[in-house]
């Protein structure tokens, strides 16, 4: 009856927007969905991962924060007036930013649901949330891939633990963590300042904290800085290095925040892009390109080569067995998909916590300690765990169908983190 409630109250309001819509723009409804984002903001802690617009929307937001209910049918209300403009007559710009205002709205409206209790499936939430619904393949697709990674790492004991006992060598001491990430940083940095102009005065700072469900951050702090913490909870290995340096920076999610806000917050004015709502269908484009940035930044054999030639040494780690380490990361990028499965299962209630970790340590190939952290995760954020292997699939799918060569590449790349960009833009193709 509760969501009955809100239902009819929020198609209520929205029979109303007809009166008003004459003299109604994007810039007025981007400025009331900023508000909106805010006050869910407030009613959720995290659900906002970025803002940087004018200090009093979030001090209106925090004063006085509307009630689900009223958030609810404010989502409605906004969904009623941008639908009401029609896209012809916009230029083809303005028409991408009118998509990608219905989507982020559709996904409030979803995770409102979700905070007034209502259950979805795991496709239901991820189409609602991030704009596709992930293919969910048995765990016994995945055990031909398990077969192919046996070859890499022989011996006794389970294939999981053979797998991190191989990996706990490539571990980078505590005292040379710094140096490490700060070199690695750089590079990824060089490599992609080399074909994307960034934003003058950019930067970041690097942190390293304990206590998180995941293993990377950023907090993208506006005025083209970034926040950028490491998780030392568990031991970090060299290859963290690299992944993090692109994926929280160059040419991942600090790049993807500072060309937005250079583009189109001030670029264009467009006051909706100030505010990142995690559960959006930002964070699939965000998540992906960042993913897919490891291999558009190191080509080929450039990785090898870089960590040998330079992280290595500064870790003081051994480089003999370097290309057998990543061929093994390489292999089980095919067991991504196995994660959405055991994640749908967790939490539609097929599968026990117990259970969940124990078949992320068989189709993940990691230790008790990593599962439990990897299911951690999916306690805290749910589905948003399809954002990473399916979000980096069509980035890689859009990106390399505009060509061959680097500059292409990187063009497409840029196109994707500087603009309105949709999942649907990234199919579209």
């Amino acid at each position: 009856m509760k969501m009955l409630t809100m239902m009819l109250g929020a198609l209520a309001l929205a029979a109303c927007v007809s009166d008003r819509t004459g003299g109604d723009s994007l810039d007025e409804i981007a400025k009331d969905y900023v508000q909106m984002t805010l006050e869910i903001g407030e009613r959720e802690p995290g659900y906002v991962d970025a803002y940087y617009g004018p200090a009093e929307w979030a001090d209106a937001a925090k004063a006085a924060p509307r009630s689900l209910q009223a958030l609810t049918a404010e989502a409605a209300t906004l969904t009623a007036r941008t639908q009401a403009i029609a896209p012809v007559g916009l230029e083809p710009i303005e028409q991408r930013r009118r998509a990608f205002l219905l989507a982020q709205l559709k996904a409030a409206s979803t995770r409102l649901r979700m905070l007034a209790g209502e259950k979805l499936s795991f496709r239901e939430e991820a189409e609602g949330l991030f704009g596709v619904s992930p293919t969910l393949k048995p765990l016994t697709d995945y055990d031909p891939v398990l077969a192919r990674i046996e070859a890499l790492v022989p011996g006794a004991g389970t294939l999981a633990d053979r797998v991190d006992a191989f990996e706990e060598r490539f571990t980078i001491p505590a005292d040379h963590l710094k140096p490490v990430f700060d070199a690695a940083i750089a590079e990824c940095k060089q490599r992609t300042a080399a074909h994307i102009k960034l934003p003058q005065g950019e930067s970041f700072k690097l942190g390293f904290v304990t206590g998180k469900s995941w293993s990377g951050y950023n907090y993208y702090q506006g005025g083209y800085h970034s926040l950028i913490e490491v998780n030392t909870d568990l031991p970090i290995r060299i290859s963290r290095a690299v992944d993090l340096g692109c994926h929280e920076g160059y040419p991942g999610h600090h790049v993807l925040n500072a060309l937005l806000e250079q583009k189109l917050t001030k670029g264009h004015g467009w006051v909706e892009f100030s505010v990142y709502p995690l559960y959006s269908p930002q964070s699939l484009i965000a998540e992906g390109s960042a993913n897919y940035g490891i291999d558009l930044a190191f080509p080929g054999g450039e990785r090898l080569a870089y960590e040998t030639g330079t992280l290595y040494p500064l870790a003081g780690l051994p480089t003999a067995e370097a290309a057998r380490y990543l061929a093994l990361l390489d292999a089980k990028k095919a067991l991504a998909g196995a994660r959405f499965t055991i994640a749908s299962d967790y939490l539609e209630g097929r599968i026990d916590r117990a259970r969940a970790v124990a078949l992320t340590q068989k189709y993940q190939l990691v230790s008790q300690r990593r599962a439990e952290q990897s299911v951690d995760f999916i306690d805290q954020y749910r589905s948003y765990v399809i954002n990473y292997g399916l979000g980096q699939d069509m980035v890689r799918a859009y990106v390399e169908a505009a060509g061959d060569t680097p500059a292409q590449r990187w063009a497409a790349m840029e196109r994707v983190i500087s603009e309105p960009t949709l999942p649907a833009d990234l199919m579209a193709r």
